[in-house]
């Protein structure tokens, strides 16, 4: 694996930071995927379940994937900032 990671460095010229950072923000975009949809397959079982409760279900999952997105766009920008420095 480092091994790996040297010819990678020989061949593109590019330091491990920005390969760390490239990584990094492609594992934080996977991981905000899997996440929101974990919270709405939660949420559409939730409404399967209890119909009457939909809007209030449905409101909590907003909320809940927009901090999830939040939180994963945070992680996007630290990794472009580490590009960018």
């Amino acid at each position: 694996m480092t091994s790996l990671f040297i010819l990678l460095q020989a061949v593109a010229n590019i330091s491990m930071g920005y390969l760390g950072a490239a990584i990094g923000a492609g594992l934080a975009t996977i991981g905000a995927g899997l996440g929101i949809g974990k919270i709405g397959q939660g949420a559409m079982e939730g409404m399967a379940r209890q119909p009457e409760a939909g809007g209030d279900i449905r409101s909590t999952m907003i909320i809940a994937a927009a901090l999830v997105e939040g939180v994963a766009f945070f992680a996007v920008v630290v990794c472009l900032l580490v590009v960018l420095k």
